[in-house]
């Protein structure tokens, strides 16, 4: 078998010394390269993996992956590149600096009142800082008054352009806020709140799935985008699942506090398996099925978003895809090869049937069947054109 060839190069990125570990994309010599324990890591701008030059022992190196490759260190002999700095932006000023001692302890008590809530920790980080950006909007003793709260959205969100998702979470932390500080007013969350937009999401197509896990040639990327769209699964359930969630004998992997700190079960697709085993013996995770670089660490969502952009490029597919879109397409797809609602429902841990009901406005058939007035006219025309 011909050896895949390394060409080592140093280079400067981000103001420090490395040594670039340049070679085509291979599954297997990547797993090795990751075993050398030298902090490899992937520049995404640069578009190769490299290593800290303090961390980085040529001999070593050489001495380990010349068995699975032919090395090429010729570069290391030339004067690392620099890389031309870009314009540093201004640091933004993180909210906390804006707030004095006693808006602080203030909100911290807050933070502590919502967690005893046993909110998420996405909620309580949202909330917290909707109401902090409100105290300091507002003047020291002042009263609060519904007209003050209208008066805040009106200088503050409107003009900041927030979405209207953020506005119905701003006034569902209000509400929380105005209990904790004993306030005498109360909020109408549906007289108050603007109405949730009604978008409808994209749907791939049967045929764009299975292009989209074609063109998809690392293993670990195959992996997610296969999983997320079988099983119907968040991006954050993904990244969560352990290796002890995966049920082979039941065909079954099981979802541990997802959305709404609900466990649930959804089956494994057949055709995924023979991928999914080959994935476990290449990278060998410990802990989580997604692993980041190091052994035992979550995977970064961010880099899911970020590899499904590229293979959607890949294949060809103009629709703005993100990783729930997948989810989506799964649950009308399933809907429209005639499955039960409840049952899809429980499949994607909707607490409320209302919200499984989306997909019965984006299902493909029912569409389908429905005649359109123009190839009715063109076809009654051309029947009338016959008799003539």
């Amino acid at each position: 078998m011909i050896k895949k060839k390394i060409v080592l190069k140093p280079f400067v990125h981000r103001d420090k010394e490395v040594v670039l570990v340049k070679f085509d994309f291979d599954n297997q010599l990547l797993y090795v390269l990751k075993k050398l324990n030298i902090g490899i890591t992937y520049s995404s701008s640069h578009r190769s993996w490299y290593v800290c030059k303090e961390k980085f022992s040529l001999q070593d190196f050489y001495s380990r992956v010349h068995a699975h490759a032919i090395v090429d260190y010729s570069n290391l002999k030339k004067k690392a590149t620099k890389v031309v700095t870009p314009i540093v932006k201004p640091p933004k000023v993180d909210i906390k600096d804006r707030l004095d001692a006693t808006q602080k302890e203030d909100l911290n008590n807050f933070y502590k009142y919502l967690r005893g809530k046993r909110f998420s920790d996405s909620t309580l980080k949202t909330y917290t800082y909707l109401i902090a950006e409100f105290v300091i909007f507002r003047k020291e003793d002042t009263v609060i008054s519904l007209r003050y709260i209208e008066k805040y959205i009106e200088t503050v969100l409107i003009a900041k352009r927030a979405s209207v998702s953020t506005h119905r979470q701003f006034i569902s932390a209000m509400k929380h806020y105005l209990v904790f500080v004993k306030s005498d007013i109360e909020i109408d969350f549906t007289a108050f709140a603007p109405k949730k937009d009604q978008k409808l999401p994209n749907v791939l197509s049967n045929q764009e799935v299975i292009e989209l896990i074609r063109v998809t040639k690392n293993l670990k990327h195959r992996i997610c985008i296969a999983f997320i769209y079988s099983s119907g699964l968040r991006i954050g359930e993904l990244l969560n699942l352990k290796i002890h969630d995966l049920d082979f004998d039941r065909m079954l992997l099981k979802v541990q506090q997802g959305k709404g700190r609900k466990d649930r079960y959804v089956p494994i697709a057949n055709v995924v398996v023979p991928m999914l085993k080959n994935y476990l013996t290449t990278y060998s995770p410990k802990t989580y099925l997604i692993e980041g670089l190091e052994e035992g660490t979550v995977y970064s969502p961010a880099s899911i978003r970020k590899f499904l952009y590229r293979s959607c490029k890949k294949a060809k597919i103009s629709k703005k895809i993100t990783p729930h879109t997948l989810r989506h397409s799964y649950a009308t797809h399933l809907l429209e090869n005639g499955t039960d609602i409840r049952y899809i429902q429980e499949l994607l841990g909707h607490t409320r049937p209302e919200t499984t009901m989306l997909y019965t406005h984006v299902r493909s058939q029912d569409l389908q069947k429905i005649t359109n007035p123009l190839d009715l006219i063109v076809k009654q025309f051309e029947q009338r054109k016959k008799i003539n």
